[in-house]
């Protein structure tokens, strides 16, 4: 066994998270990754109202008696979702983990602190972690350019920005992006992580809620299988490569707006792909971890796999080179 700060702040047995994936971090997979001894995140706008979110930790708590925490991204728009009511519905479920992401989660902090809940912000630069930091979070987790999803406009792979993370930061620091077995744990912790965020790793695995024609093209997938969108808006997306993710760049090529791609990035698209296993029904997210993916296992037996893995690597290989 593994014990980092993380795991011994965060009252787990493995320092691994399960990234707060849209449509995809339900209750069954969220409860499969805690009873697993991990971190799983349910996503809280995966929920249409803070009730539903209420009934969903309901559902995650029939299901495992072990932590587990809800993610809330934070992002600016005309009319915002009741960010402050699905905090509420949280915290009043008994939640003590949340995972901010997206927006300066500082206006919320006060509330989570009196109500004892620990939070890990999600950042993808350097500066944007030191400042979580500054505001009280009790972790951060580093997206490197590899992770599915928004990895900032820095374009810094995990290799440097892990490493340029731990070294400036004093609370606990999570790992994310191309993360998928034992190696990449080991690595992210000699890097200076405490743990590691797998999001496109849990979506293909049994418990995870998505048709099985996604998880057969996950692992039919190689590295090369994503493609990055919103470049020329600067809200740069990586997403799976799929003749819909195709078509969004080429229209970006030609100088196209986001109204000229909205209704082919549509969140419903996204969410119709997980639902009915046509992948090129919209476009869905996916990292650079698909080429490191090669079956569908339960999440019992990833995380006893990566476990395994890693103290291998630990104490054999790695003790052997040094002389």
């Amino acid at each position: 066994m593994l014990k980092t700060r993380f795991t011994e702040a965060f009252g787990v047995a493995h320092p691994i998270v399960q990234g707060g994936m849209q449509w995809v971090a339900r209750a069954e997979l969220v409860a499969a990754v805690a009873n697993a001894g991990c971190l799983g995140f349910l996503t809280a706008l995966t929920q249409p109202t803070p009730q539903a979110l209420a009934d969903e930790i309901a559902r995650c708590r029939e299901l495992t008696d072990r932590p587990f925490g809800v993610n809330l991204t934070i992002l600016p728009a005309i009319n915002p979702p009741p960010y402050a009511e699905y905090l509420q519905a949280t915290v009043e479920s008994g939640v003590k983990v949340v995972e901010t992401a997206g927006a300066n989660p500082q206006e919320h902090l006060p509330y989570l602190k009196a109500h004892d809940v620990k939070v890990i912000h999600k950042a993808t630069a350097v500066r944007h972690a030191l400042k979580a930091q500054s505001i009280g979070v009790d972790a951060v987790c580093i997206d490197g350019f590899e992770c599915a999803g928004h990895p900032g406009e820095d374009d810094v792979p995990g290799l440097i920005l892990i490493r340029a993370a731990a070294r400036r930061l004093s609370i606990p620091l999570i790992a994310s992006g191309g993360f998928a077995d034992g190696a990449g744990l080991v690595a992210a912790l000699a890097l200076g992580a405490d743990g590691v965020t797998m999001g496109t790793r849990f979506l293909c695995t049994a418990e995870a809620p998505v048709h099985e024609n996604v998880k057969r093209r996950i692992v039919a997938n190689d590295e090369r299988g994503t493609q990055l969108i919103f470049r020329t808006m600067r809200n740069t997306a990586r997403v799976a490569r799929n003749s819909v993710s195709a078509r969004v760049v080429e229209i970006e090529r030609d100088g196209g707006t986001f109204d000229d791609v909205r209704e082919l990035v549509a969140g419903a698209r996204g969410r119709e792909v997980y639902e009915t296993g046509d992948p090129e029904r919209g476009i869905w997210w996916a990292g650079l971890a698909q080429g490191l993916i090669d079956d569908v296992p339960t999440v019992a037996e990833l995380v006893e796999r990566t476990m395994s893995e890693a103290e291998e690597l630990i104490d054999q290989r790695l003790r052997r080179l040094v002389v």
